[in-house]
């Protein structure tokens, strides 16, 4: 680890997920020439000798523990309300009830604003305020308006959201708490996409829509460096991931790769397990096809804000990470949902949010259509607080 004095190697330069064309990394991008998202790329041979696994291990309990692979140079750019290191907990009688051996919950509700959106856009708002940016814009299903508001109230720049109506009222109150410039919109996030598009042509916004810059995905990755140390220094057979935009699979999918460069791991991947609502769910139905790109999800309808994505720009992104994991994609019923969160508090202590029982509920599906075995040892994650959604109820 570098001394608090030296500037941070930071990336070396980004690379289209789509071409693999590059550019330099220390100016403000959004997609690619090709419309496709960037990826931070790092000199993982110099970095390697000085993070290993012993190195990292006795560093602060957050995720700027993973500085080295994090694009951002300036520490004075980290800014932090103690996101990450969320815990994994063992939770046998949930194991029980799902009929299989092992399963870990990784607890995501537990960060600053409720929920795993701190992580990425922590390293969004930190590399944002560090390359320059004056104001910074996105379209939320909730929870990443909230995240955008905290970080961006923490860095002292101004944070515009835009929102569908029906976004949870707990999460509307955290951003108007949190200084917001807040919009509703009668529609879906891609409706109030196209309006923070327009602000970003008229004002000069940046837009820090998933995965329409760079590193929200770099925060998001720092899951899969927690999960291999939390369980001891390996991974497990299978992760389940509630999947909107699905920065956080992808994320993950991108963080084994670079722990294999630096030789934390070898070859070995868990299975990447997409859930998604029945009343939204492009990556099933795509995966179920055989498409390497994910039709719009017409009329999308479910009380769980964050899977309520029509569409995402990181479609082939998550469908390749689940085919060469040998995972699948699953869609749950929101009243399955619902009655797991319920299973998922009496049997772990954890409130979850709609995502986290619709992976719960994942599970004995994944284990009936012969996607999992019910030996093998699974993580999953809980993406958020179910205080975040008291009063929302299921479509389906």
């Amino acid at each position: 680890m570098t001394s608090s004095s030296e500037p941070l190697r930071g990336a070396s330069h980004l690379e289209c997920t789509y071409t693999g064309d590059t550019v330099e990394s220390e100016a403000l991008h959004t997609l690619s020439p090709a419309g496709k998202p960037y990826f931070a790329r790092y000199d993982l041979e110099a970095i390697r000798p000085g993070f290993q696994p012993a190195d990292v291990a006795g560093r602060r309990a957050d995720l700027w523990r993973y500085e080295d692979v994090l694009p951002v140079r300036d520490r004075a750019c980290q800014i932090s309300l103690g996101e990450g290191w969320t815990p994994l907990l063992d939770v046998p009688r949930l194991a029980a009830r799902m009929g299989v051996d092992r399963v870990w919950m990784k607890d995501e509700g537990q960060n600053p604003t409720g929920s795993f959106k701190d992580r990425g856009l922590c390293l969004a708002v930190s590399r944002a305020k560090e390359l320059g940016a004056t104001e910074i814009a996105l379209p939320s299903a909730g929870n990443a308006g909230g995240a955008a508001a905290a970080y961006g109230a923490a860095a002292g720049l101004p944070v515009h959201v835009v929102v569908p109506t029906d976004t949870p009222a707990p999460i509307l109150a955290e951003m108007r708490a949190l200084g917001a410039d807040l919009q509703l919109l009668e529609g879906l996030i891609t409706d109030c996409g196209r309006v923070v598009r327009a602000g970003v042509e008229e004002h000069g916004w940046f837009d820090l829509s998933t995965l329409k810059e760079p590193y929200r995905v770099e925060g998001k990755k720092t899951m899969g460096y927690e999960v291999f140390e939390q369980l001891g220094g390996r991974l497990p057979d299978g992760i389940v991931y509630p999947t909107g935009g699905g920065t956080g699979l992808i994320g993950m999918w991108k963080a084994f790769d670079e722990m294999e460069q630096m030789g934390w791991i070898g070859p070995e991947r868990p299975k990447m397990f997409s859930v998604q609502a029945a009343g939204c769910a492009p990556m099933v139905r795509a995966w179920e096809s055989g498409a390497t790109e994910a039709e719009p999800w017409a009329d999308a309808a479910t009380y769980a804000a964050g899977l309520r994505v029509p569409g995402a720009v990181g479609d082939f992104l998550i469908l390749k990470a689940i085919r060469e994991s040998g995972g699948a994609a699953v869609a749950i019923p929101d009243q399955d949902m619902f009655d797991w969160v319920q299973a998922v508090g009496q049997d772990t202590g954890i409130f979850a949010a709609p995502e986290g029982g619709a992976v719960a509920a994942a599970v004995p599906a994944l284990v009936a259509m012969g996607a999992l075995d019910p030996e093998e040892e699974v993580v999953l994650f809980n993406t958020g607080s179910g205080l975040k959604y008291v009063g929302m109820s299921p479509v389906s």
